[in-house]
């Protein structure tokens, strides 16, 4: 399967995963908002998967993977999540700069050089995001206990415990409020026009909630 399935048909399959674990039901629109390209090259790419066995798409409706589109898309993310961990646990590149780079190395990762990063890193640990090797929907992360900073009490101690990953700005915007993986926060104040203040390790800081909302935490002591 590595060899004949493309970088194209790797990252709209990703993608597809990607915005159904956000609970978005997947159509064309969608995918060329979240890849940046444009309808026509959606409807031929769409056209092509479909050719190709790795997704079924009725008329208008959602595109769903076939089991051979979900082989394919776990095959890719978990290269992603190996070269993100190989990038800061090897490299020690930082949490806030290594998504992309992983977006662009999960492409060239040979099924020999993907066996040495399992062998050395395993399948199992969280990426430098605190994330699992597939994206889990907001009900799978308040199974573990995890709650969204925007759902937090006032007055209330946690840690960051995993991150939204793909968007690279906010990535750095909270990195330079000093709130990332395994940060130590606490929820001072929920204020009118929907802000949190909320104390990190660089000081109090205002955060939106739609940023808040990308922020997964636990109780402190947890």
């Amino acid at each position: 399967m590595t060899a004949e399935i493309t970088v194209s048909k790797e990252d709209y399959l990703k993608a597809i995963i990607e915005a159904e674990s956000e609970g978005h039901t997947v159509i064309p629109a969608l995918l060329a908002q979240w890849l940046h390209v444009s309808a026509p090259a959606v409807t031929k790419a769409v056209k092509r998967l479909k050719e190709d066995g790795y997704v079924s798409h009725k008329d208008e409706g959602a595109l769903k993977l076939t089991a051979k589109g979900r082989e394919a898309a776990h095959r890719t993310a978990l290269r992603h999540h190996l070269v993100e961990r190989m990038l800061a646990e090897v490299f020690g590149m930082e949490w806030h700069q290594i998504h992309a780079e992983a977006e662009r190395l999960e492409h060239v990762i040979s099924p020999a050089f993907e066996a040495k990063l399992i062998e050395k890193l395993g399948k199992d640990g969280n990426c430098p995001h605190g994330n699992r090797v597939l994206p889990e929907t907001p009900a799978q992360l308040k199974r573990r206990g995890f709650l969204p900073l925007s759902e937090t009490k006032v007055g209330g101690d946690y840690v960051v415990s995993s991150l939204y990953e793909r968007d690279a700005r906010l990535l750095e915007y909270l990195h330079k409020l000093g709130i990332g993986p395994g940060a130590a926060l606490r929820l001072l104040e929920r204020n009118y026009d929907d802000t949190l203040r909320v104390r990190t390790p660089l000081g109090n800081t205002m955060l939106g909630l739609a940023a808040a909302g990308r922020v997964w935490v636990s109780s402190a002591g947890k």
